[in-house]
């Protein structure tokens, strides 16, 4: 069972299963949403984690200093998740009965004073919280390492656990698309969903079914495109940053070759049998072709569909968003779809960059 789990935590096949079971969850959202699922589903890991703990490697893991506070923001992120769906849906019944949702019932509108019902509230809060950071400090030791050596680095050296998602994207990606767009992107996508999504439903009440499109594609970037990267950083990255399943042994002499190819080296070397051109853009012609085909077909299946599938974004969102708007959410998905694009083509074809152009510094 254990050598089954570390092979199915490989990458490859936990980023597969991650993403078939988010869809399922969206899909199947009315026995998701529900307490019996959330208590058999909770019982269900619990008794898989307690079992787990009794593998020294994957106690060692769990219980490094550094990683006990990712395990609880980890809980409470699929908790929130959780509940958060479990409202909308409730909600979404009381609409689809005619009655208004939960929060705007009259019981639910009363207004409170500030002083002193939200006050008490959060002194409580920080009492708690006090006793809570009293006991962490009492009971675990802080990971202090020794005074900066430059002469000694940490193996793996890793950035805070914030940053591991785009430290995992660098094992994908050339450093300025891991750390200066794609970082760019989320940002600036984040700052545009204001202006983008201007549909007035969901706007002080939980719901799903009014918000499906929204809320599915920003919770596939937020926990599968994000948080399981991150993950995979913390609990399955070890030395060399080789990858580890949860019950192995971080040997630090574990070595994985890494026979990358370029899409160039493909081309010309692996299927013509010559060396490869000197001209930039002869060389790159067909991984440029590759990219430009992505965006544009892909951009016109969005748009337009090929024989009744795709087409998601049509004339609807268009008329509704305004050409600006829709083209900027267009070109958001793009990219965000190219993550788990670009991280199947390494994990099948050891595929390094599609288009390499050291000399201009470019490669994607």
């Amino acid at each position: 069972m254990k050598e089954l789990i570390n092979i199915i935590a490989d990458p490859l096949y936990s980023f597969s299963i991650v993403s078939i079971l988010f869809f399922a969850m969206l899909y199947f959202v009315d026995i998701v949403a529900t307490m019996k699922f959330f208590w058999i589903t909770t019982g269900s890991i619990l008794v898989i984690f307690i079992w787990a703990c009794f593998d020294p490697n994957f106690w060692a893991i769990i219980t490094w200093p550094d990683n006990i506070p990712i395990s609880i923001l980890l809980s409470l992120v699929f908790w929130t998740t959780w509940y958060s769906l479990y409202k909308g849906v409730r909600n979404d019944k009381r609409i689809a009965k005619g009655l208004p949702p939960l929060e705007g019932t009259p019981e639910n509108r009363e207004k409170v004073w500030a002083w002193p019902n939200l006050v008490y509230t959060e002194l409580f809060t920080i009492i708690l919280g006090t006793v809570f950071l009293v006991a962490w400090s009492i009971l675990f030791k802080a990971p202090l390492e020794e005074p900066a050596n430059p002469t000694w680095a940490p193996n793996p050296a890793k950035a805070p656990w914030y940053f591991l998602g785009l430290q995992e994207m660098l094992v994908y990606f050339d450093p300025w698309l891991a750390g200066v767009l794609f970082p760019g992107l989320i940002v600036v996508g984040l700052i545009a969903i204001p202006f983008l999504d201007t549909n007035p439903k969901g706007n002080g009440y939980y719901t799903f079914y009014e918000r499906r499109f929204a809320i599915g594609a920003f919770l596939y970037g937020w926990l599968v495109l994000w948080i399981f990267l991150i993950i995979i950083g913390t609990f399955l990255r070890g030395p060399n940053w080789s990858f580890y399943g949860p019950f192995e042994y971080w040997d630090t002499h574990k070595v994985v070759a890494a026979n990358n190819i370029n899409v160039s080296e493909i081309f010309w070397v692996k299927f013509l049998g010559v060396r490869l051109p000197k001209n930039l853009i002869i060389r790159e012609f067909l991984g440029i072709t590759i990219v430009l085909s992505y965006l544009l077909g892909g951009g016109y299946f969005l748009t337009q569909g090929i024989k009744g599938f795709g087409g998601w974004l049509g004339k609807r969102y268009r008329n509704a968003l305004g050409m600006p708007r829709y083209y900027l959410l267009l070109m958001l998905i793009l990219f965000i779809a190219a993550l788990p694009a670009k991280m199947y083509l390494r994990w099948l074809l050891n595929l390094k960059y599609i288009v390499f152009l050291p000399e201009l510094e470019l490669n994607i």
